[in-house]
């Protein structure tokens, strides 16, 4: 038995309770204010969401949810984000982030709740359809029901709580917002930080933690191509960019392929090839776009010095001068790779297991190469620090795909939807039981 079990079975028993009664009376609880409270608040959270950038009363309401759970809170740090913090008395500092912003998606899901709005996007001007198609609503909802159960508990940890509400994390955009408007500087560097994503992928209320990269890091890269106009009947008046383009495409699949160990996951794919306006004229100019994936820092920079040597390169073999070679530009949409802190991430794994059961981890194989833009919260400084996840969907839905039937619908799809008593539910137990830890008296 862990100490810290020990201590607990200990005093349990001095109390004249089982040494499970305080796991089992937590449960109880956060399931009695789901039904009472949280409830209503996701159905609310998921009919009314709101794009990146512009989560104006959606920040709104979670500042006086936090407000209201007894926390000191600030809006408008990085835009719209929102920052609950909760002292209590001495000990580690430990933040909590969850996103809040929706996508430009009509929601066919047929639930009684679904979003019906619409919205303005603040980028393009265009009024789009929103949804929660992600989640997003599980996550905010996960986050008042821990504050209330933390603010319930003070007189069973010590340290201070951070709350982070985070905008625009859909445009990768808003943890770096945060971070520039001094985050760390007006609130304090965390000593660990905590955050969860609901999975569609996971059994609902289940949890899924790794020891590594829960996330993919993500490029967005643009290769400018300079050729030299002709006419399509005198190619050799020219430097065809569309022919070049084409070997470039060609070479990145060796990035992969031959850099990489076999075993070390990345992901490079050319997702637009644009040039020319006509069937006879060879353009002067052609424009890549990739998305580049890893898993670490090592592979991150294999992958892109690779494009960057590639694209020069086989400038020189098409014989450009070096004043003309391609140009690659990285997007500041790009993001590090999620990387968990291994023994922090065992150590609360022991604890989710030792208070929610051997069976609350998942062992349903995580797959794709998404990306996340929480690493800006945790990688500069470095702050030890887990991503988890909960799950969304019942076990009887997987079982229907797995037979040939309805698959499970991803997320971003306009069919997204998580059954979310057990993900909301199951996202407040674990993080409280992580915060009581990490901030144990």
């Amino acid at each position: 038995m862990r100490l810290s079990s020990l201590y607990l079975a200990m005093a349990l028993s001095l109390a004249g309770l089982p040494a499970n009664a305080h796991a089992e009376s937590l449960a109880t609880v956060i399931n009695n204010d789901y039904d009472s409270y949280l409830d209503s608040l996701f159905k609310h959270f998921h009919a009314n969401p709101e794009l990146s950038l512009v989560e104006n009363q959606t920040a709104a309401r979670m500042a006086q949810e936090l407000t209201d759970a007894g926390f000191t809170v600030t809006t408008g740090v990085g835009g719209t984000g929102v920052v609950a913090i909760l002292n209590n008395g001495e000990g580690p500092l430990v933040s909590m982030r969850a996103d809040m912003d929706g996508l430009p998606v009509e929601e066919k899901s047929g639930l009684s709740y679904a979003s019906k709005v619409m919205q303005a996007d603040p980028i393009t001007g265009n009024e789009v359809p929103v949804m929660h198609a992600c989640g997003h609503d599980v996550h905010i909802t996960s986050l008042v029901g821990t504050a209330r159960r933390m603010q319930a508990m003070k007189d069973q940890w010590s340290g201070t709580l951070m709350l982070i509400v985070q905008p625009a994390e859909e445009r990768v955009l808003g943890a770096k917002a945060m971070m520039e408007d001094s985050l760390y500087k007006r609130f304090g560097q965390p000593d660990f930080g905590l955050a969860f994503h609901v999975s569609s992928g996971v059994e609902a209320g289940k949890i899924s933690v790794t020891d590594d990269s829960p996330y993919a890091g993500a490029d967005t890269v643009d290769i400018i191509i300079h050729g030299v106009g002709a006419h399509g009947a005198s190619p050799h008046a020219g430097k065809d960019p569309i022919v070049l383009g084409a070997q470039i495409v060609m070479a990145l699949q060796t990035l992969v392929a031959r850099e990489l160990p076999p075993r070390d996951p990345g992901v490079v794919t050319v997702g637009s090839f644009h040039s020319g306006t006509k069937h006879n004229i060879i353009s002067d100019r052609a424009v890549l776009q990739l998305t580049v994936r890893n898993t670490s820092v090592e592979t991150r920079k294999t992958l892109l010095d690779g494009i960057q040597r590639i694209a020069e390169n086989m400038g020189r073999v098409a014989g450009l001068p070096d004043d003309k070679l391609p140009e690659v530009i990285i997007s500041n949409e790009s993001v590090p790779p999620t990387i968990n802190d291994t023994a922090l991430a065992q150590r609360l794994r022991q604890v989710w297991v030792d208070n929610m059961g051997e069976e609350i981890l998942s062992d349903r194989p995580t797959k794709g190469m998404g990306a996340e833009d929480y690493p800006f919260f945790t990688t500069e400084p470095y702050i030890p620090s887990v991503y988890f996840g909960i799950g969304g969907t019942p076990e009887a839905d997987f079982k229907v795909a797995d037979a040939g039937g309805q698959p499970v619908p991803s997320h971003h799809s306009p069919l997204f939807k998580i059954t979310p008593k057990p993900a909301v539910t199951s996202g407040v137990e674990a993080t409280v039981l992580a915060l009581m830890e990490l901030m144990k008296k």
